[in-house]
C-alpha cells in the first residue's frame, strides 16, 4: 500500500464509525477514496443536487443548513455528511458550505452501499441521528430487574386480614398461625365487604405499641394499628416499591389492585432484587442509638453505590437510593436530637434542599437543608431549642461525610430557620420582585422537600410556590436567564471544552457543566407548568403534559439527564473502587469513542434546550 493510502487509513481509524471496521475494509476504503479541496466560503453540497458519495472531513470545518437558511449543524475533522441522501436515495436536503479551507474524503455510493450491507456497526451509526443514538445508549444500560419486574410478581401469598374489632391476642395468634409479619386490617361494617382496608399491623407494632405499652390481650387492634397506610399498586415496578420504602422508612407495603389489598410486600421480598440493599442499610441507620455510631455505616453507603452502578441501575434509581439513605441519616439524627433536647416546643418541618430534595444525590455531596417552623414560633422562647437541634444534626451529618455547605444554606443559619409565614414572604419576594442576583443565590430553595416532622408545612409551601411562579412571567424570565449561566462544555465544532486549572486540567466537570445546567432548565419549565414535582424526571413528565415544549415530549431531556448522570456515577464508582476520593471530573481521553460521542450528543441536547429557554421566556428582555 502506498504511503498516501496508509495516511488515509490511519486518519479514518481515528474516528467513528470507521474505528469499528476490520482492517480489510479500512484498506479498501483507503485505496478507493477520492479527495477534494474546498476554499473557505465555497459550497460543498447544494440543495436539490444528487448525492453521489459519503463526505468525510479530513481537515477544516463545514456548516450544514436547513432549507430556510438556519444553521443545522457544524462539523469538524472526522465529521461525516451526505449519508442521509445516500440511504434515502434523495437529493441534498441540508446544503453544506466550507467555513475554513477544507479537505474532503469522498466514498462513492456503490462502496458506501457495500460497506453498509456488510458492517452492522457502520450501518447503525449512519442510520441513527444524535437523539436516537443517545436513546439507544440509554436503553442499552437500563437492564436491571428493578425497572422491569412488576410488584405483583414478588407476592408469594395473599394478604392475611383481620377485622378492626379483633383483639391483640387474636392478631398474635393469626400472625403465628399464618407465619406472616404483618396483617391487613379491614372494616367489616363498610359497604364494600371484600376487604376495605383501614390499617395495618406489623410485628414491630406488636412489640413497640402493644407489648411495650403493656396493653391487655383483649385490646382491640384498632387502638394500635397504623391507619395512614402507604400502599403500592400491583402493576407498579419493583423500583417504585423500593423508592416508597426508602422515602417512608416502612418495611411492609400492602399491594392493591383496584384499591383492594391482594398481598403485602415485605422488605425481605425486595432485598433479593435490590442492589447491596439500600433498604437494609436504611433499616440499620434507624437502629443506631448514638450519633457517633452512624458514621460507621459510611463504608456501607459507598458499597451500596458501587454495587448499584455495577449492576446496571439507572441514574434515577441510584440517585433516589442515595438520597433516601441521606434522608434516613438526617431523620435518625433528628430523632436522636429530640431524645437529647426533648420534644419540640412547637411543630416544625425539616427540609432537604437541592439534590436530596430532587432524589438525585450521589456520593460527592454537601449539606443543603432548612427548617420551616409553625407560625406559633416565638424566637425568644423557642429558637434556642431549634438552633441546638439544627447544630446537632448538621454536625452529625458532617461526621457521616456530608460536608457543611460553604454558602451557609443550612438550618444552623437563622435566616433559613423560620416560621411558615416568613418562608412564604421569602418566596413572594423572590417571585414577585425578581432580582437575577438574588435568584442566583436562592434558586436552590426551589428544590425542597419535607423529610421530617410536620411535612404538611412543606407541601403547603410547594403549592404556594407553584401557583405564584406560574403566574409570573418576569420571574420565569429571570430564572431562565440564570439557567443560561452554566453552559455545556462544547466548543465551536462540538469539541469538548475542558477545565484548565491544575487539579482537574483537561477534564470535564459533569455536574457543573452537565447535570446542573440541565436541572436548571428543567426547573424553569416545571415551575412554568405549575408543577410541585421536585425530581427532574418527574418534572419532565409534568412538562410534557403541559405542552410547554410544543410537540416535544421531553424524551431528549430525559435521555441527556440519564446519560450524563450515569457516566458521572460510573466515574465516581471507579474512583471508589480504586480507593481514591471520588469527584465529578472525567477525562475524555480515558473514555471510549462510543462514550465520547454520546456525551457530546447529550451536551448538544443541553445547548439546544438553553436556546429554546432563551426564546420561550424572552430572556433578553429582563
Amino acid at each position: 500500500m502506498e504511503v498516501e493510502h496508509l495516511e488515509i487509513r490511519d486518519q479514518l481509524k481515528r474516528f467513528a464509525p470507521f474505528d469499528q471496521l476490520e482492517d480489510e475494509w479500512l484498506d479498501t476504503l483507503a485505496t478507493q477514496i477520492e479527495i477534494g479541496y474546498f476554499k473557505a466560503g465555497s459550497d460543498i453540497m447544494v440543495k436539490g443536487e444528487d448525492v453521489t458519495s459519503l463526505h468525510i472531513i479530513r481537515s477544516g470545518a463545514v456548516e450544514l443548513y436547513r432549507s430556510n437558511g438556519e444553521l443545522y449543524n457544524r462539523l469538524a475533522e472526522g465529521g461525516i455528511f451526505g449519508h442521509w441522501g445516500l440511504l434515502m436515495n434523495r437529493p441534498v436536503r441540508f446544503p453544506a458550505r466550507a467555513i475554513e479551507d477544507t479537505l474532503i474524503y469522498f466514498v462513492a455510493k456503490d462502496l458506501f452501499d457495500r460497506l453498509w450491507e456488510a458492517n452492522e456497526a457502520f450501518a447503525e451509526f449512519v442510520e441513527v441521528e444524535d437523539k436516537s443514538r443517545l436513546r439507544a445508549a440509554v436503553n442499552q444500560q437500563q437492564n436491571t430487574d428493578l425497572m422491569t419486574s412488576r410488584v405483583h410478581k414478588l407476592l408469594s401469598r395473599t394478604a392475611v386480614m383481620l377485622p378492626q374489632t379483633a383483639t391483640l391476642h387474636e392478631a398474635a395468634l393469626a400472625m403465628t398461625a399464618e407465619g406472616v409479619s404483618s396483617l391487613v386490617i379491614t372494616d367489616p361494617d363498610h359497604p364494600d365487604q371484600n376487604g376495605y382496608m383501614v390499617g395495618i399491623i406489623t410485628d414491630r407494632d406488636l412489640r413497640t405499641r402493644a407489648l411495650a405499652e403493656r396493653l391487655g390481650y383483649d385490646t382491640p387492634i384498632s387502638q394500635f394499628m397504623t391507619t395512614e397506610v402507604i400502599t403500592i399498586d400491583a402493576k407498579a415496578f419493583v423500583f417504585d416499591a423500593m423508592l416508597s420504602m426508602l422515602r417512608h422508612n416502612v418495611h411492609h407495603l400492602p399491594v392493591v389492585r383496584h384499591r383492594k389489598p391482594i398481598g403485602v410486600l415485605a422488605l425481605s421480598d425486595i432485598i433479593r432484587y435490590e442492589s447491596q440493599s439500600s433498604l437494609y442499610l436504611v433499616s440499620q441507620i434507624h437502629r443506631q442509638q448514638r450519633r457517633k455510631d452512624l458514621s460507621s455505616l459510611m463504608p456501607d453507603v459507598r458499597a451500596t453505590f458501587i454495587r448499584m452502578v455495577n449492576e446496571g441501575a439507572t441514574s434515577h434509581m441510584i440517585g433516589s437510593a442515595i438520597a433516601g439513605i441521606g434522608r434516613s441519616f438526617t431523620q435518625r439524627l433528628l430523632e436522636l436530637g429530640e431524645e437529647e433536647f426533648g420534644p419540640p416546643p412547637v411543630p416544625y418541618c425539616f427540609l432537604a434542599l437541592g439534590s436530596m430534595a430532587r432524589d438525585e444525590q450521589y456520593v460527592v455531596t454537601d449539606q443543603d437543608n432548612a427548617m420551616i417552623i409553625s407560625d406559633d414560633f416565638k424566637p425568644e422562647e423557642h429558637d434556642d431549642y431549634f438552633a441546638k437541634l439544627a447544630a446537632y444534626v448538621s454536625d452529625g451529618l458532617a461526621e457521616c461525610g456530608y460536608e457543611y455547605c460553604k454558602g451557609g444554606i443550612m438550618a444552623t443559619n437563622p435566616q433559613w430557620r423560620q416560621p411558615l409565614s416568613v418562608w412564604r414572604a421569602y418566596f413572594k419576594d423572590w417571585i414577585d420582585n425578581p432580582d437575577p442576583q438574588a435568584l442566583l443565590n436562592s434558586s436552590i430553595f426551589f428544590d425542597l422537600d419535607g423529610i421530617y416532622g410536620e411535612t404538611a408545612l412543606a407541601e403547603t409551601l410547594k403549592v404556594d410556590i407553584a401557583r405564584r411562579a406560574q403566574r409570573s412571567p418576569r420571574f420565569l424570565a429571570c430564572l431562565a436567564r440564570n439557567a443560561l449561566n452554566r453552559t455545556p462544555p462544547l466548543g465551536f465544532f462540538r469539541t469538548f471544552v475542558m477545565e484548565s486549572d491544575g487539579k482537574h486540567n483537561k477534564s470535564i466537570n459533569l455536574k457543573r457543566r452537565g447535570t446542573a445546567p440541565l436541572s436548571d432548565v428543567i426547573r424553569v419549565h416545571a415551575l412554568a407548568a405549575g408543577s410541585t414535582a421536585q425530581n427532574s424526571f418527574n418534572r419532565i413528565d409534568a412538562i410534557a403534559e403541559s405542552r410547554i415544549l410544543g410537540h416535544s415530549n421531553g424524551e431528549d431531556l430525559r435521555d441527556a439527564m440519564e446519560y450524563i448522570s450515569i457516566v458521572r456515577a460510573r466515574h465516581q464508582a471507579l474512583d471508589l473502587e480504586a480507593e481514591q476520593e471520588p469527584d465529578n471530573n472525567v477525562e475524555p481521553e480515558n473514555m471510549t469513542v462510543f462514550e465520547r460521542r454520546n456525551l457530546k450528543d447529550a451536551f448538544q441536547v443541553i445547548s439546544n434546550a438553553q436556546k429554546y429557554l432563551r426564546m420561550r421566556y424572552q430572556v433578553n428582555r429582563v
